[in-house]
């Protein structure tokens, strides 16, 4: 260890880490004064705001009312994040669109890309590259940056969307918004959802594979596996009186329930019962595993902030015994 000091001498030197922030002694310039110096004491001890586990339950519930008029309503936790803009993790943010019919929702996300997965109803959507028409158990993928218009074509649509905006809002970042430099727009029907999922479940799983899932990916990200550069996606399921081993990761999860009675999540020896198309976070490095007390197949979408790691070969996924 290096003190600095000879032994036995008394040491009035002032400790480094109540140095604070220093700056330049005389700056010739605004960079100049913009130089910041911290050390070895006081550069690592940055203390944030713990990602509280948390189930929106009421927000899905206000999204699915009939009642509703059309409008976003976000799963922000925002406040106890410390976050300047709506989060629901540190680097990702889901909300639910909900539209009546005849009505539009316009947005264009300062993400990567937008996740959109259809609760209820039937639409449209509108891009300036295409229009696609979607129904209930859809997912779509549109690239951040662009103008997207959802519209609703039943009495009322119902969509689940996830994006990256917080990560993008933390380092400032704009998405490109040149038509080269975008992510092709990705539709997986629910047919050909349920056709996966039904090809899963008709075989044998490898020995250490987790779970029964279908990941999501695409033509230009297929080699990764992800739906985007920094999130995966993937509709998880268990059989009737299943429970999933404990596991932890370094990505943080958002969870939507799509299907499943008497389940429900442990995070961290918590229990966390499953209310019908709630959002539920499990934060990064949280032991968790999910359980299905009833007699049908549960089915969960989880997106995690997993890109981010993979690429750092940093996920440290384990199994916790």
């Amino acid at each position: 260890m290096c003190s600095g000091n000879e032994a036995g001498a008394i040491d009035a030197r002032p400790l480094m880490s109540s140095l604070g922030a220093q700056r330049a002694i005389a700056p010739a310039n605004a960079a100049q004064a913009q130089a910041r110096y911290f050390n070895s004491a006081n550069a690592f001890n940055v203390k944030l705001p713990v990602v509280p586990a948390h189930a929106f339950d009421d927000v899905a519930a206000a999204a699915l009312g009939s009642g509703q008029t059309t409008g976003w309503h976000v799963c922000d936790q925002s406040a106890a994040l410390g976050s300047p803009s709506a989060a629901t993790t540190p680097f990702m943010l889901a909300r639910y669109a909900h539209i009546r019919q005849g009505q539009t929702l316009d947005a264009q996300f300062l993400a990567s890309g937008v996740l959109c997965f259809v609760i209820a109803g039937e639409g449209w959507s509108r891009t300036p590259r295409e229009t696609l028409n979607w129904q209930a158990g859809d997912l779509m993928f549109f690239a951040g940056g662009q103008p997207l218009v959802l519209g609703a074509l039943s009495s009322q649509a119902v969509l689940w969307v996830v994006t990256d905006e917080p990560l993008y809002a933390f380092t400032k970042a704009r998405p490109s918004t040149q038509p080269e430099e975008m992510l092709p727009t990705v539709q997986f029907k629910a047919g050909d959802i349920r056709h996966q999922l039904d090809l899963i479940h008709a075989s044998r799983p490898d020995e250490g594979t987790s779970g029964l899932a279908v990941v999501f990916s695409s033509e230009a990200l297929q080699d990764g596996r992800n739906i985007l550069p920094t999130l995966t996606l993937s509709l998880n399921s268990l059989p009737p009186r299943t429970d999933q081993s404990a596991h932890r990761h370094n990505s943080a999860a958002l969870t939507l329930v799509v299907e499943g009675e008497n389940c429900h999540t442990r995070i961290d020896g918590q229990a966390v019962g499953w209310q019908p198309w709630s959002t539920l976070v499990t934060p990064a490095a949280a032991a968790h595993s999910h359980h299905n007390a009833g007699n049908t197949r549960a089915l969960f979408l989880i997106v995690q902030d997993g890109g981010l790691y993979y690429q750092g070969r940093t996920m440290g996924f384990e199994f916790l015994g």
